[in-house]
Order: structure tokens, then sequence, then C-alpha cells
């Protein structure tokens, strides 16, 4: 009888002690979750004012870019076929096709390469060819690229021409 009484007497000291100590810990996560919400307050605050300096320090992208600055003078749609670069060894075909893509543009876009003596002093006109037509071209490998491929060729007023993924591709 008196061991129960000596352990109950334990049990309540205890659930006393640990009531004070939730009581304490209680009080604590709310200060703590104070200071929490007032830097969180202050960061947004933050993050409003140097948002503005950074959206009008961005560099716009290729697309924005595109639409903004550049002037498209001559926008085609064209399906290049690429058959041809199935007629060479396995290992030389996905950089057979990115020569067959240089060359069908180069050709249908009219992009003149030859230099006079007068264009040397000049830029010459460049064929760019985004990333996405480039991993498509890659997408399976070294050895198995696609026997077509639409592409969307833009030229600027410079004469540059931009190839990009037709849409829905």
């Amino acid at each position: 009888m008196k061991k129960e009484e000596a352990k109950a007497e334990e049990n309540e000291f205890k659930t006393e002690k640990t009531g004070e100590a939730v009581s304490e810990t209680r009080a604590s996560e709310e200060n703590a979750n104070n200071e929490i919400k007032e830097l969180l307050e202050e960061e947004t605050e933050q993050a409003v004012e140097t948002g503005k300096a950074e959206e009008e320090a961005r560099v716009p992208s290729p697309k924005k870019k595109e639409a903004q600055g550049e002037e498209i003078v001559e926008e085609r749609i064209y399906t290049i076929p690429l058959v041809k670069a199935l007629a060479r060894p396995p290992k030389k075909r996905a950089p057979r096709a990115m020569q067959l893509i240089k060359e069908f543009i180069t050709r249908h876009m009219k992009l003149e390469m030859s230099i006079d003596a007068e264009e040397e002093k000049e830029e010459l006109p460049r064929l760019i060819i985004s990333n996405e037509v480039n991993e498509r071209i890659w997408s399976r490998g070294i050895e198995k690229p696609p026997r077509k491929i639409r592409v969307r060729a833009a030229k600027d007023k410079d004469g540059n021409v931009t190839l990009y993924l037709a849409e829905g591709e």
C-alpha cells in the first residue's frame, strides 16, 4: 500500500512538473511564432520594394526580345526533310541532320553567306538555331534523328534568321 501511494505521489509530482513545462513551452512557441510572423512581414515588404527594381533589371527572354526589340520582317513555317541524314554512318546522323537544316534554311530564306569587299565591313546575317530545335534533333541520340522536322523561321530586319520549333510540336 505504501508503495502504491508513493508511486501515485510521484506521478502527481511528474504531472505538475510536465504541466508547468508544457505551459512554458506553449508560451515560448507563441513568442517564436510571433517573431516569425514579424520577420515574414518584413521580408515581404522588402521583397515588394526590391521586386520592382528586379523587374526593371531583368533581361528579356528570347521570345519577348523577338516581340519587343527585333522587328520580324519575314516569318515562315517549313517542314524540313532529314531522310538524307540516314544515308550516313550511324554515329554521324544527328550532325548531318543539323547540316541539312542549315543548308535548307540558308537556301529557302535567301540567307546570303558570300563575302564581298563591301560586306566585310558589315556584320554578316546569321542563322540562329534555338535549343528546342537542337534538342528535338538529338532527343533520340546521335544514331536516330527524326525523319522530318517542322520549324518556324523568323527573319529580322538585320537579315538574321532564327529557327524555332513550329507551334504544337
